[in-house]
């Protein structure tokens, strides 16, 4: 039995109650803990060294047996002067125009002497000057020609027509140089449709964001969804794959409201891969029929987080978790525990 003084009052409880209360008071100790960490924190999940001392799993510089003796070292210690040529470096994939700074001949005249002065040495000064891209209007004029003699003796007139280029998008304004600018600033540089928008009208071109949407998806389908698929025919021949999903948001879709919660899928090739490729899907939700139908002909191992769906896969594939994923458990339990009571933990 234990006493367990409140107020003026002394209570008499069991030791099992008592220890009971013991491990409530300290749970909600670490939730306490674990919400200021939640509000005020960062989202960091790194550690004091002090507070712990963590050998990394994957530390290939570590000896088989650690009881053999550190072999003797020596601590040098060296000041490395700056890397020459580091700018001619940077700048040796890109074109030069050479300006020439000369005097004329009547400034070359020695004022001492009278003759002419001989050219010894060129002092060089680097600058990057900035070329801002223009657009212009190409007109492909396509000549056709006739036979007059043909047509004034014969019954028809013989005509033959030049060759035009084939347009990348019948009717339209688009040429491979301007849709691909557009791609590249839209999914690499991430610049939305409407701010492209506003730059063209700052240069006195005006192109709808609806007109660039609209070149973009023609030109994706018609010209790169083959490329697409070939890369996911390689994708799917690798041992090792990659794959997670994230919420993506789309508007005006038919039939959907816009808070209505997408995903996009990402499948990707592992680190040792010969040749990396990177594949995004786009799908309405995060069932597992998405990843089963995607990874249909994949044998091999698929590294994933813990998402339930990835555990609804043919036996063919193996799915191993992330050593990320199952840290961050325990690393919210070591923050939920004051830093003096943290060394020799499990968590620890």
């Amino acid at each position: 039995m234990e006493n367990a003084a409140i107020g003026s009052e002394t209570v008499t409880i069991s030791k099992a109650e008592y220890e009971s209360m013991q491990q409530q008071i300290s749970w909600l100790m670490e939730q306490i803990e674990l919400l200021k960490r939640r509000i005020y924190g960062t989202s960091s999940q790194r550690l004091n060294a002090d507070v712990l001392e963590q050998i990394s799993l994957f530390n290939e510089t570590a000896p088989a047996d650690q009881r053999l003796p550190e072999p003797e070292t020596e601590e040098i210690t060296y000041k490395r002067k700056k890397q020459k040529g580091k700018r001619e470096q940077d700048l040796s994939g890109l074109p030069v125009e050479r300006i020439e700074h000369e005097l004329p001949p009547e400034e070359r005249i020695c004022p001492e002497c009278g003759d002419m002065m001989k050219d010894i040495g060129v002092h060089i000064r680097r600058s990057l000057k900035l070329i801002p891209a223009k657009i212009i209007v190409v007109e492909d004029a396509t000549h056709t020609y006739a036979c007059e003699p043909c047509g004034k003796t014969g019954d028809h007139t013989p005509m033959v027509t030049a060759e035009t280029p084939t347009p990348l998008i019948s009717g339209s304004l688009a040429t491979p140089s301007l849709v691909s600018y557009l791609m590249t600033q839209k999914y690499q540089n991430g610049l939305p449709l409407y701010r492209i928008e506003k730059g063209f009208q700052f240069d006195g071109v005006n192109i709808s964001r609806q007109t660039m949407a609209n070149w973009i998806i023609t030109c994706a389908v018609g010209y790169l969804l083959a490329i697409y698929l070939l890369m996911i025919s390689y994708l799917l021949k690798e041992s090792v794959l990659h794959s997670d999903d994230t919420t993506y948001q789309v508007l005006l879709e038919p039939g959907r409201r816009p808070q209505t919660k997408s995903y996009a899928w990402l499948y990707r090739t592992s680190g040792c891969a010969a040749h990396p490729i990177v594949i995004y899907e786009y799908q309405e939700t995060r069932g597992h029929e998405h990843p089963k139908k995607f990874l249909q002909s994949f044998k091999g191992y698929l590294h994933t987080d813990g998402h339930e769906a990835y555990h609804k896969l043919p036996a063919e594939i193996t799915v191993v978790g992330c050593w990320f994923h199952a840290r961050q458990y325990w690393e919210k339990l070591l923050k939920a525990i004051t830093c003096d009571k943290r060394a020799g933990t499990i968590a620890a």
